[in-house]
């Protein structure tokens, strides 16, 4: 990929071997790099510069790794996260990409698929730039800088999460979507668990997005996937 400047990382990981290791070998690999031992140094890091992308261990001594990232997201920090963790269940992978993060790699991992990863995020994160701040489907708006939703000019109280899945429908609107399509493309799941996730947020959604004297927007077509309304 071509940039216009070097990428700016932020790794935040307790472990100092580990941490001077990536360090070091993002460092060889053309980034500028800035490390954190704890969330606090992690958040005063993040205030004061802007980065292309968080590497966030979620085992940190001061505080849960999630706790920091939901902490940034509300100080209006959208960079993509990378989470690194020895959690390796699917609820842990889970909640942490509901909870604000972007992908999950879990220890111990190859520096060949963090630097894949990396490559992948900030990819995502250069064409997102250089699209239009707000997308609109009928009366649904979405705004990308603000990172909020609304419709007829009501915002929505969605979570990071329902941002997210709304954001896809939005960008599939007219079209049926597979549960499959949402786990792979939204969780981020290659494989698919037996889990009823998809059914529980796109109900979560419907309840926020589908108010009462409004027409319903999104559409569940029985064991076939979900539309949203384009017209």
């Amino acid at each position: 990929m071509a940039y216009h400047h070097s990428m700016q990382l932020l790794l935040v990981e307790d472990e100092l071997e580990i941490q001077s290791f990536l360090k070091q070998s993002l460092t060889d690999a053309g980034y500028e790099v800035d490390a954190a031992k704890d969330g606090r140094a992690a958040a005063q890091l993040a205030s004061g510069k802007k980065y292309d992308v968080l590497i966030v261990d979620l085992g940190l001594p001061d505080q849960d790794g999630i706790d920091l990232i939901l902490q940034l997201r509300r100080s209006g920090i959208s960079s993509p996260v990378l989470i690194l963790s020895a959690r390796r269940s699917v609820d842990d992978r889970v909640k942490g990409l509901e909870q604000g993060g972007d992908d999950y790699l879990t220890k111990p991992f190859a520096l060949a698929e963090l630097l894949a990863r990396l490559r992948n995020l900030l990819r995502r994160n250069l064409a997102a730039s250089e699209e239009a701040s707000r997308l609109r489907v009928l009366d649904l708006e979405l705004d990308f800088i603000r990172r909020r939703a609304s419709r007829g000019g009501e915002v929505l109280n969605l979570s990071p999460q329902e941002f997210v899945l709304l954001e896809y429908l939005c960008r599939h609107a007219g079209r049926v979507v597979t549960r499959s399509m949402l786990l792979s493309e939204v969780w981020g799941m290659r494989i698919q668990p037996d889990t009823n996730v998809v059914d529980v947020h796109i109900y979560r959604l419907r309840g926020k997005v589908d108010i009462e004297g409004r027409e319903p927007l999104i559409k569940t077509l029985r064991g076939i996937g979900y539309v949203l309304k384009d017209r």
